[in-house]
């Protein structure tokens, strides 16, 4: 019976394949990509668990097992990066999580259609920037000497600082940027998802005397509760990824203490004056770890709490 049905499923995958071949010559090349840059380089993470030397080699080099993680942790600079990390990720879904959701339904409550695109492209025109050049915006915005920020607070009788030199105003700076960049490009998903509610819903709320937020409360989103329910388990389970590219763009050493994520001391350590290969690795790998688990659990909960809506 087992044969049989194993006969039957390769008949069946033969039959897809001759069918559907086009498709997966399209899909050839990612999965090709994914194989060379996402699953090869996976051998190297036995880096964390050696102490690693390059003139030795992978192969060479002593194995440590556990002491590498057992450095990360009694390092006070890799417990604070944590922290920062944690600190500027929660923010960033407190903030960040929800504005691209809310901007997506007072979008939707647009009447005029072509000012509803106009708003729609220029809200997203700056996801395609890179933090190179936001960054210089953001320095040349809050630049005490010529910025237009420092310009307004001598309008307004203050004195302007370098604020990006001052810890209690770099998280608050790191957050509102990533939220300015990804706020439009966030809410295209959720766009998207408001065009599959149906119509009627809206029909029979707005007889029933429903007013505009009555209906976006009571139709809109629960309609799109899903997508909602599978952004948050996707961001939760990157909350130790803080952007790398913003971080060093914006990080400077009056800062630092503030501002150091797990990325940016990975790069410091591995990449830096230090070289430590190992130890980069051990703290990239154990970053990866937390995030998995974080993915499941977030999952988990969703599905108890949304009637088993999840990623799986």
């Amino acid at each position: 019976m087992t044969g049989s049905r194993l006969k039957s499923d390769k008949r069946h995958m033969s039959l897809r394949l001759k069918r559907y071949w086009p498709a997966y010559l399209i899909l050839l090349p990612v999965v090709v990509w994914y194989i060379i840059f996402c699953y090869m380089p996976m051998g190297g993470l036995v880096i964390a668990f050696k102490k690693y030397s390059v003139i030795c080699g992978i192969a060479a080099s002593p194995w440590v097992g556990l002491q590498n993680f057992e450095k990360l942790f009694k390092s006070g600079a890799f417990m604070n990066s944590v922290r920062n990390t944690l600190i500027i990720s929660g923010l960033n879904l407190l903030f960040g999580f929800p504005i691209p959701i809310i901007f997506a339904l007072l979008l939707n409550e647009m009447g005029c259609v072509r000012y509803k695109k106009v708003v729609q492209t220029v809200s997203y025109l700056p996801h395609f920037i890179s933090w190179s050049v936001a960054g210089g915006m953001i320095y040349m915005l809050l630049s005490p000497g010529t910025g237009v920020f420092g310009a307004v607070v001598r309008a307004m009788g203050g004195s302007p600082k370098n604020y990006l030199g001052i810890s209690a105003y770099f998280r608050p700076i790191v957050v509102i940027s990533a939220i300015w960049k990804h706020m439009g490009w966030s809410a295209i998903i959720y766009m998207a998802a408001i065009t599959s509610v149906d119509e009627e819903l809206y029909e029979a709320a707005r007889v029933d005397g429903a007013g505009r937020f009555s209906r976006m409360w009571h139709v809109t989103l629960p309609g799109i509760r899903s997508i909602i329910a599978i952004q948050l388990i996707l961001q939760v389970g990157q909350i130790l990824n803080v952007s790398f590219d913003q971080i060093f763009i914006l990080i400077n050493d009056l800062t630092q203490s503030v501002g150091e994520t797990i990325d940016y001391y990975i790069y410091r350590v591995g990449l830096g004056s230090s070289n430590n290969f190992s130890l980069g690795t051990a703290s990239g790998l154990l970053k990866s770890v937390i995030g998995l688990g974080l993915v499941v659990g977030t999952n988990t909960i969703s599905r108890r709490l949304t009637d088993g809506e999840g990623i799986w």
